[in-house]
């Protein structure tokens, strides 16, 4: 019986089962579907059910908005200095930095340069959620400012893409001063008559929307994407009131004056075309 049972078993495999590759499936966290990654990626990382505009870095940002192989990188070795000598949690501020860098693949959280969008020159700003959630650092501030004023002498549009958590807490009052000195970039830039088109992504929040995120002559935003200053629960903490439904949304925004109008990702390239002619009439 014993090898007769045995023999019954012959015809079925018993090889281990294959692993699903890693990686292959994501969840959404506005529908809550199970995704495949690849489908996600191929409709500009926004959900195929419900819309949902993901976070990206700026490599694939700038793959999205920029023509192909026109951006011209500036200064993209730049990198922070640690002015504190900044510790948390066992972990220091430079470590971070280079924990962050291999992440992202940037140096920094915010990537310039020129490029063409649609055939119209541009000057390109865009900052990177994936390095130390694109907070505003002596870096960022300087990079910044330099686009406003590549923009300026050249007389090319300036565009902006913001996706920051703030200001860069390891930097200190160097941070906070970023704010000061972007803002004035964004000022000459007017003066001189320039065009800024402020592109507000999931988040924008912190100093970077208490600075140059704000000050666009047209302030666009993606569907969903958070905007504000202080989180939500801080602002509740704080004021001791229920907050509104959407509160810092785009769309609340939107109702409320914040922001211009809000711009699907698959219609970003048109619409700063359509902006950039407009302006430039």
């Amino acid at each position: 019986m014993g090898k007769e049972a045995k023999s019954n078993w012959d015809g079925f495999s018993l090889k281990p089962r294959r692993e699903m590759p890693e990686g292959l499936w994501m969840g959404c966290p506005g529908c809550k579907h199970m995704l495949y990654r690849s489908s996600v990626e191929k409709n500009l990382s926004v959900c195929p059910e419900c819309d949902y505009h993901f976070r990206i870095g700026a490599d694939v940002r700038i793959k999205h908005l920029a023509d192909e192989d026109s951006f011209a990188e500036t200064l993209g070795d730049l990198t922070s200095s640690d002015p504190l000598g900044f510790k948390f949690r066992g972990t220091t501020y430079k470590q971070r930095l280079r924990d962050d860098e291999k992440k992202s693949g940037s140096k920094e959280a915010i990537r310039i340069g020129k490029a063409f969008i649609k055939g119209r020159g541009v000057v390109l700003a865009v900052m990177d959620p994936n390095f130390l959630m694109g907070s505003m650092g002596s870096v960022v501030g300087e990079k910044f400012s330099i686009a406003a004023e590549m923009a300026v002498e050249e007389k090319l549009p300036f565009v902006a893409i913001c996706c920051s958590g703030g200001a860069r807490m390891h930097e200190g009052v160097v941070s906070l001063g970023q704010m000061a000195k972007t803002s004035a970039a964004i000022a000459r830039l007017d003066e001189s008559g320039g065009l800024f088109i402020s592109v507000l992504t999931d988040p924008t929040t912190g100093g970077v929307t208490a600075s140059f995120a704000m000050l666009g002559d047209c302030t666009i935003a993606e569907p969903g994407a958070m905007i504000g200053f202080a989180g939500r629960r801080t602002i509740a903490e704080t004021i001791k009131i229920d907050l509104p439904e959407g509160f810092q949304t785009a769309e609340f925004m939107l109702e409320h004056g914040f922001v211009d109008m809000i711009v699907h990702r698959k219609d970003l390239r048109n619409e700063i075309a359509r902006l950039i002619d407009y302006c430039h009439k």
